[in-house]
């Protein structure tokens, strides 16, 4: 099987060196990087003129077979849309450019394809770097949504065997062509930049259509958290970051949920919610230690909870969906193989 690696870059050529020269190193190497960079990102573009001359003719750039693509759109999406139909390979492997997979890394997502063709995506951990300290805790639960709609992450502390989930984690993911027949990214998610829960919508939506979504810690990316050119700083409260972010899970979640799991899901929301997205009960618990921050994210989240669910009712009909498994034959759609 053939697989290609889709990084999307703006504005942190350091970091992007890093991440190529993990790549170098593969023990399977890629079959193509298809290289996502913003027509203004001049920075980015100085670093591949001087990387190579050819570079920005597509051409292969030392021993790694790169192809810059151009992108006009802000934000990850856009990037990673316009990447996904640059893809030609069986398989495409997304990363950040803040990250640098271990060595290992297309080897094993290649295994895990070619054990089951039933196996629509596959993700794993990303071993968090904070300076100098490595974030090693631990965690046996990993990128589940529970019925109600608390969505668990985990991806950068799961551990444990390989095993079936619901969602993957944008910094380390990777797919089957034949899955993601037709399907990109929801544009309706909302943000300039890193627009955050992106990766729900697109792994429920693989998940809905049949496949399985596989999480193996070792398949591993170290993750270098680099610097965002937009509202959405990490570790910093932005209303409108905050906004934005509960808009999109709540669009992602409202797209994949029955009836039913959507009522008590924004009962939930609405009267308990989580400790970065409050509800009620979220709100009063952090009321005496953070004040009045407390009552501004309890008031962004709920406003987030209603902008999320008119953009799902406005525009509902017009998600993109996951290619289909052939349940009779039980094998993936083999015929569809383009976006």
């Amino acid at each position: 099987m053939k697989l290609t690696v889709l990084i999307p870059t703006y504005r942190r050529s350091r970091d992007l060196a890093r991440c190529l020269n993990a790549l170098r190193t593969q023990t399977h190497p890629p079959d193509a990087i298809v290289l996502v960079v913003r027509d203004t990102d001049a920075e980015t573009w100085s670093f591949l003129d001087a990387l190579d001359g050819n570079a920005l003719d597509g051409l292969d750039v030392g021993d790694l077979p790169l192809r810059p693509v151009t992108v006009q759109t802000t934000g990850v999406i856009a990037a990673l849309n316009t990447g996904l139909d640059a893809v030609q390979t069986d398989l495409v492997a997304v990363t950040d450019d803040d990250a640098a997979p271990r060595p290992d890394w297309i080897e094993r997502i290649i295994a895990h394809f070619q054990a089951d063709n039933q196996i629509g995506g596959v993700g794993g951990r990303d071993w968090v770097h904070h300076g100098n300290k490595l974030e090693d805790a631990s965690r046996a639960v990993v990128g589940k949504v529970q019925w109600f709609g608390r969505v668990i992450g985990n991806h950068h502390l799961g551990v444990g065997t390989a095993r079936e989930v619901d969602v993957l984690k944008g910094v380390n993911m990777s797919f089957r062509r034949a899955a993601i027949a037709g399907l990109h990214f929801d544009p309706r998610m909302r943000g300039t930049g890193a627009q955050v829960h992106f990766e729900t919508a697109f792994s429920l939506a693989v998940k809905q259509a049949g496949w399985k979504l596989i999480y193996d810690p070792l398949v591993a990316v170290d993750h270098y958290p680099a610097q965002r050119f937009d509202e959405d700083q990490r570790n910093q409260f932005n209303e409108e970051a905050f906004v934005n972010a509960v808009h999109n899970e709540t669009l992602a979640l409202l797209s994949y949920f029955s009836p039913i799991q959507q009522c008590f899901f924004f009962v939930w929301a609405v009267l308990v919610g989580t400790r970065k997205m409050p509800g009620l009960a979220q709100w009063l618990r952090f009321l005496p230690k953070e004040g009045h921050l407390a009552g501004r994210k309890y008031r962004a989240a709920l406003i987030g909870r209603w902008q999320g669910w008119l953009t799902w009712q406005q525009k509902s009909g017009d998600r993109p969906r996951a290619a289909q498994q052939n349940s009779n034959l039980n094998i993936p759609n083999l015929n569809e193989q383009t976006h």
